[in-house]
């Protein structure tokens, strides 16, 4: 019977707490997370960078052979600038005099813009043998080493791992009651299990699904909240304080 009575005390305990502090119970996600693979299929020459490493978006992360590719962007960058001589000079003939025709100057004219177009088709050729970071973030995983071939095949066959930190997501699943008391932009108070303590921080609802799981009745809600100096680790678990 006093057992009885302790877990029935244990439970009106637990439901008061719940009811002056509900919260709703989720995950951390960093706010970007890709995999990156190859634009082309080749061979990996250079590796810029190592796992665990900080790039900026721009930065190179791998380079594949890329040497045929750039002996064609010189051999029609010197084909560009000779139809750019010739329509420059053909221009200054028209001007000055009436020994060429309107037709042969827009000829000149249309040579040079197409070899000019040939010439950055090569220039994106050699481009399309680099990985390159497309944000500011963090290198997890490289999966492949120089010397290893690699497909253009992202999901398939990926060659980085990088994820943005500096910015977080928290990830819940919450009742359909709860969802229609959020809105987007609200602030709202979480609190993030690192292991040794729990750290409180601010995040801004961004997202509130506009469906409801049929399965379980719960409306997925996404909160973004800043991580500038990476103390929290993505993948933690984590609560958001309900009003």
């Amino acid at each position: 019977v006093w057992a009885l009575g302790g877990a029935l005390a244990w439970l009106a305990l637990s439901a008061a707490a719940q009811s002056t502090n509900p919260c709703a119970t989720g995950i951390t996600e960093p706010y970007l997370d890709t995999h990156l693979g190859a634009p082309s299929d080749g061979i990996i020459t250079v590796r810029c960078f190592k796992e665990g490493d900080s790039v900026k978006a721009g930065d190179v992360i791998l380079e594949l052979d890329k040497r045929l590719e750039e002996l064609d962007v010189e051999r029609r960058r010197v084909v560009m600038e000779q139809k750019k001589l010739e329509w420059e000079s053909t221009a200054k003939l028209f001007a000055n005099s009436k020994s060429i025709s309107k037709e042969e100057l827009d000829k000149k004219e249309t040579d040079y813009k197409v070899a000019l177009g040939d010439y950055q088709i090569a220039q994106e050729a050699v481009r399309r043998r680099l990985v390159i970071a497309p944000f500011d973030g963090v290198i997890t995983d490289i999966y492949h080493q120089v010397g290893e071939a690699c497909e253009a095949r992202q999901t398939q066959d990926p060659l980085v791992r990088l994820v943005d930190t500096k910015r977080c997501l928290f990830i819940s699943n919450v009742e359909a009651k709860t969802a229609a008391n959020l809105k987007l932009d609200q602030k709202v108070q979480l609190e993030i299990d690192t292991g040794n303590r729990t750290v409180s921080v601010q995040g801004q609802v961004s997202f509130i699904s506009p469906v409801v799981d049929p399965a379980s009745g719960l409306v997925k809600v996404k909160v973004r909240f800043d991580n500038p100096d990476g103390k929290i680790r993505p993948g933690l678990a984590a609560k958001m304080l309900l009003e």
